[in-house]
């Protein structure tokens, strides 16, 4: 136990006081403190900041991904010299027109 909490205090009334005098200051700034992380906006600024913070991670991981899967499409569409695959690029061209065709004429049926 500390010394100011002795059942036979034998402490003066002015030591008695300046300890009190203390502890109300040390009181006081924990309430201030503890005021300060409840206000409303450091709540939502705090609460901004981690949404952010959340952002940005799921964002960066989103571009890392984006950017491996491009490196992996051309990759299968280039050779290593950068010369196109025509064997590959050939039959991914005529299904991208198959299916624009389609949508065109499923686009025109909608409209009779």
């Amino acid at each position: 136990m500390s010394d100011t909490s002795r059942t036979s205090d034998t402490r003066t009334p002015a030591q008695i006081e300046a300890d009190i005098k203390r502890r109300r200051e040390t009181l006081a700034e924990t309430l201030d403190e503890i005021g300060v992380r409840v206000h409303p906006k450091t709540i939502v600024g705090d609460a901004k900041a981690k949404v952010a913070s959340q952002i940005d991670h799921t964002l960066g991981r989103a571009y890392v991904g984006v950017n491996r899967v491009v490196g992996d499409a051309k990759g299968q569409l280039v050779t290593e010299d950068g010369a196109p695959r025509l064997e590959r690029i050939v039959p991914l061209a005529l299904v991208a027109v198959g299916v624009v065709g389609l949508l065109v004429v499923g686009s025109r049926r909608r409209k009779r």
